[in-house]
């Protein structure tokens, strides 16, 4: 199974040997996984050294290397300049997209997002989870009501207390929140690059200084998913990252959801729905391979997809 490799030692030195990302302090080895093993390597400790070798090695797999500042929070990544045979095509059909299409896969990103949220809540017992279908059913191409921040306003106090703001410099839950986001990303950026797609052109986001806008519009749909293992988190009264709360989040990417009744990791449906925005650009009909919520029980089992972390209730 594809794993992701997490450096939070300061001083590790990170190189290639036969086919293996070799972990070493102080000219020792301290650890080592084949190549064809890693899903993405996450880094956030100080002092780290890499070899190029090792990170062209990485690119040439579609691996990302994902550079998280102090508050665990992505400030740049590494990925592939090739990732489709048919690459070039997809790109001008993707530059090419008329603004009324982005607009409408805008809008059932956002409808998604949305019903991922009442969901969640829903799983939850929240009393006001019943909104968040009616919400999700209203949003208009490109979100032109601006529904996606007013459910998220409804959301964040419901599913974590009304004195809780989302604020990325802040520790406890919102820096879990940050690594957690940095995990999924780093699989949906992966996904856009194998799609052929290119990461800096994106369907809503348009920050000229973010490289990776089209990653940040199609992860939204998949952020519930680390809320709802925070929340579990916060509960049980952990606010501090640790290996094991890592590998946790790690396993966020093996989580079964469905597509039309077909379970498939988050990683492939990550796959699946960049590959629907690839033909969509194509064909110029707004259709995308949008997941299903999971079910209350799935909600419940996202705390316990760590085998090696107790589980969370």
């Amino acid at each position: 199974m594809d794993r992701i490799v997490d450096i939070a030692t300061d001083g590790r030195h990170l190189s290639l040997y036969r086919g293996f990302l070799v972990v070493e302090e102080q000219r020792e080895e301290v650890g080592r996984i084949a190549l064809d093993d890693i899903h993405a390597v996450i880094i956030h400790a100080h002092g780290t050294t890499w070899s190029a070798n090792l990170v062209a090695a990485l690119a040439e797999r579609g691996a990302p290397v994902v550079f998280c500042g102090s508050n665990h929070s992505p400030v740049a990544v590494t990925l592939p300049i090739e990732g489709h045979h048919a690459q070039n095509a997809r790109f001008r059909a993707q530059w090419d997209a008329s603004k009324p299409l982005c607009k409408q896969l805008w809008r059932r990103v956002v409808a998604a997002k949305i019903a991922m949220q009442g969901s969640l809540l829903a799983a939850r017992g929240v009393a006001g989870a019943d909104a968040f279908p009616l919400i999700a059913r209203r949003v208009k191409s490109g979100d032109s009501d601006n529904l996606e921040a007013q459910a998220a306003r409804r959301y964040w106090p419901l599913l974590m207390g009304a004195e809780f703001r989302r604020d990325r410099n802040s520790p406890g839950a919102n820096a879990l929140l940050n690594y957690g986001y940095a995990v999924i990303r780093a699989t949906v950026a992966r996904a856009v690059i194998a799609a052929g797609l290119h990461p800096t052109i994106g369907i809503n986001h348009a920050n000229r200084g973010n490289a990776f806008v089209l990653a940040d519009d199609l992860v939204e749909p998949f952020r519930p998913l680390v809320d709802a293992l925070v929340v579990a988190m916060v509960a049980h009264g952990i606010d501090t990252l640790d290996p094991k709360r890592k590998r946790q989040f790690a396993r966020l990417i093996a989580f079964d959801l469905r597509i039309g009744g077909e379970a498939s990791p988050m990683s492939i449906v990550a796959a699946r729905l960049a590959q629907s925005l690839a033909r969509a650009f194509e064909t110029g009909r707004p259709s995308l391979a949008i997941f299903d919520p999971p079910t209350p029980i799935e909600w419940a089992a996202l705390a316990r997809i760590d085998e090696g972390a107790e589980a969370i209730d």
